[in-house]
């Protein structure tokens, strides 16, 4: 990406957004059995491969966001931009999980959505950088998505704050 003044202000205030909730400690609130989407303590995947067959499988970048929860640079993903009607999927395993209705401009710099398809994703607590967070992952093959936040719109009040690189995206699908 070129760094330049456009540029440089939507990563600045994508990271003072980030900074300011990761200070108040903001958090999915109860992230137990009862929540939703569903924790994904003491699952099990349908689709489970080893490290060096993921690898075959995914682009680097994509690996390392989906298998080994990184996370990618602000405003780097052309979903953002994305706008037709359509689905996302799983970029591992191809499971539908947002559906384009839900997508908003959040303005963080990731591709943001107030709801996932029924049964497409688990959570589980990221207790990394200092706060703890909740992590949105494929119910299937348990791929890294991102985090949720609970700073979104109606009618669900939760921003699914995801990488693009761990979704394809099928238009009209």
């Amino acid at each position: 990406m070129v760094i330049n003044r456009r540029n440089f202000l939507h990563m600045g205030t994508a990271l003072g957004t980030n900074i300011a909730m990761l200070a108040s400690g903001v958090r999915l609130a109860g992230a137990a059995a009862d929540a939703y989407p569903p924790t994904a303590d003491g699952m099990t995947y349908e689709v489970m491969h080893s490290a060096k067959e993921w690898r075959s499988m995914l682009t680097e970048a994509q690996f390392d966001v989906l298998r080994e929860e990184a996370t990618e640079k602000p405003f780097s993903s052309p979903l953002n931009t994305e706008e037709r009607e359509g689905t996302y999927y799983c970029a591992s395993c191809d499971l539908p999980v947002y559906k384009s209705e839900t997508k908003f401009k959040s303005g963080t710099g990731w591709p943001s959505f107030y709801d996932n398809v029924d049964d497409a994703v688990r959570i589980k607590d990221d207790s990394s950088f200092f706060s703890t967070r909740t992590e949105v992952h494929c119910r299937r093959c348990g791929g890294h998505f991102g985090h949720i936040f609970e700073d979104g719109p109606k009618p669900t009040g939760l921003r699914h704050c995801l990488n693009g690189l761990a979704l394809t995206f099928k238009a009209g699908a």
